[in-house]
């Protein structure tokens, strides 16, 4: 075989014999070439699949403006304002036309994208769907309901990116699970949206499409990893969306961007069909669930997943229906809370939120208890990030071949990429001046054997059990406590990771979650914001105080918290909440 044709075998589009020649040599300018070469093509990938969603976007814009252009009596101001459950309702009786919510939604999608970047793929299925909903007998709990799918989670025709150029390539020949679950019951999935690169953060940006803005503010980030959904439905370019979580990824950019958002437990929801950078990994459990603008809107979707079709798609799935009796309760409720979790002092507004809307579920007849979630510290550190990155954070700095580094990334990726050794010695040398990230550093070396990764699964469930040992002796129903917030300023997050310790905490534990916009910062938060100065003075106390500054109007929210399985009292509880900080009260 010639040099010319080895070297097409190995790759035909870089086919260059002398290059080839002078690698064979051992030149050291052909290795920088061959390196330079390496990010032409992936520039030309990542420039490939802009060009691909613009198109993509070009035609929705065309089939909006044509339904439009057909239909000039649409009422979409009218449309784009109902809430979902209401909007269900019309759909169901024939009021409304699921085309009319579709091309509307599709339109406002599309004015919102182009505001703050969103929207990466428009699912051209969706006008086949449109039709096979019309026709079908019975109208399921969602029929004619736009949905926006977040990247990762595989739709048929469409690649599941990650934010990384490796996957672009890669076109699903199948819905995921969840997808599947939505068309059976009248969705119309209707477009894909960003994520940030490896979605290992709670900021929105990668390389290939760019970063997503917080549609409230665009000098902040709509947060992450489902940044792109969060920003979409808060624009008001979607109703529903679906998100993941592992680390808060649902239930951040809810908080960032003022909507409810819910992480059920682990395996309530089927996570067949989405595409992972750790694949493997059970010390912390992801889900993927509902994002909405109002709690009802993700009762009326969890009650439509949790159906016949999901448990026969997924047969490894407790085969669990929705119950309205407990979401509907009125029960009073012995309710534990905490205003700062030990690890990350709250800020101002964190905290303002859950004094207050423990005093409004005092008022109205509940019981508010003061809980404390045990050994924080151990969690945050042992538990949670030694968990994660079990492998050192190895499969994650793999994801990395192949492809660049975004900005926002950089500083953890530097940081997982450290020899074993390296970040043992700097851990030594910072635990007398910052034993915090001293702690972090070393947790990143992960468990180093099969016998230490066994020990660390038992740690978790030890751990489980003692949480769930001192709930019991409180005899609580639900935990009232922060969220992480208020929306970060653009490059913090990949620079704080840590600081998801209010919401990693029941990813550890696999408990139901959810996220509810009780207030927005004020002129006295930010004033008090200025005193702030964290549990350590650390640089991570320094940045979470600089992350959330200039925040004033933006949406305050707090997390619902309930034992596992039990995802429609969590979302009992947050009904209330919402309720009440929405001002209209009523008495248990």
């Amino acid at each position: 075989m010639t040099q010319e044709r080895l070297w097409q075998v190995l790759d035909p589009s870089w086919a260059d014999p002398r290059i080839l020649s002078a690698l064979l040599c051992g030149s050291a300018a052909a290795i920088v070439l061959l390196k330079r070469l390496g990010h032409r093509r992936i520039q030309q990938k990542m420039e490939e699949a802009r060009r691909a969603r613009d198109l993509a976007l070009e035609q929705m814009e065309k089939a909006a403006r044509r339904f439009k252009q057909e239909n000039p009596g649409t009422q979409t101001a009218h449309i784009l304002s109902l809430p979902m459950v209401e909007l269900a309702e019309k759909l169901k009786e024939g009021s409304l036309s699921p085309e009319s919510v579709l091309y509307s939604y599709m339109g406002k999608a599309l004015e919102v994208t182009q505001e703050v970047n969103c929207v990466i793929d428009f699912i051209h299925g969706c006008e086949d769907q449109l039709q096979k909903v019309k026709k079908q007998k019975e109208k399921g709990l969602l029929y004619g309901i736009p949905v926006s799918i977040k990247d990762h989670i595989n739709c048929k025709g469409h690649v599941s990116s990650g934010g990384l150029v490796k996957l672009l390539g890669q076109v699903k020949e199948e819905d995921s699970v969840i997808v599947q679950v939505l068309k059976s019951q009248g969705a119309i999935p209707f477009v894909k949206t960003n994520i940030p690169q490896t979605m290992i953060n709670y900021d929105c940006s990668n390389l290939i499409f760019g970063q997503t803005l917080n549609p409230l503010n665009h000098q902040k980030t709509p947060g992450g990893s489902s940044g792109g959904e969060g920003a979409l439905i808060a624009g008001g370019g979607s109703i529903l969306g679906i998100g993941s979580d592992v680390a808060g990824s649902i239930r951040l950019p809810s908080s960032f961007c003022g909507l409810c958002g819910l992480k059920p437990t682990g395996n309530r929801i089927s996570k067949l069909g989405v595409v992972s950078p750790i694949t493997g990994m059970y010390s912390v459990t992801g889900t993927l669930g509902p994002m909405a603008r109002d709690v009802d809107s993700l009762a009326l979707c969890m009650k439509a997943l949790l159906c016949d079709e999901m448990f026969r798609l997924d047969p490894t799935l407790p085969p669990i229906p929705f119950d309205d009796e407990v979401y509907t309760s009125s029960k009073p409720l012995r309710i534990g809370y905490y205003e700062g979790d030990g690890y990350f002092q709250p800020s101002p507004s964190m905290k303002r939120a859950i004094q207050e809307t423990r005093k409004l579920l005092q008022e109205v007849g509940h019981t508010l208890t003061p809980f404390a979630p045990p050994k924080i510290d151990y969690v945050v550190d042992e538990l949670f990030t030694r968990g994660i990155f079990s492998d050192g954070a190895a499969h994650l700095v793999d994801c990395f071949k192949g492809d660049i580094v975004d900005p926002n990334l950089k500083s953890q990726f530097n940081t997982y990429r450290l020899p074993a050794l390296v970040k043992r010695i700097l851990a030594i040398i910072l635990k007398p001046i910052y034993p915090r990230i001293a702690r972090d550093l070393n947790a990143l070396c992960g468990v180093g054997s099969a016998k230490n990764l066994w020990d660390q699964h038992a740690a978790v469930a030890v751990y489980r059990t003692e949480f769930i040992a001192k709930w019991r002796k409180q005899r609580l129903d639900v935990i009232l406590c922060p969220a992480l917030g208020p929306a970060f300023n653009h490059g913090y997050a990949g620079k704080l990771f840590a600081a998801t310790s209010y919401t990693n905490l029941y990813n550890v534990l696999n408990f139901p979650a959810g996220v509810v916009p009780v207030s927005t910062v004020t002129k006295a938060d930010e004033e008090e914001l200025k005193h702030y100065r964290g549990h350590y003075g650390d640089p991570w106390d320094k940045r979470l105080k600089e992350a959330v500054e200039g925040a004033v109007g933006l949406p305050v929210a707090v997390q619902c918290v309930a034992l596992p399985w039990q995802e429609e009292l969590c979302l009992r509880f947050m009904k209330e909440v919402e309720t009440l900080s929405r001002g209209t009260r009523r008495n248990v």
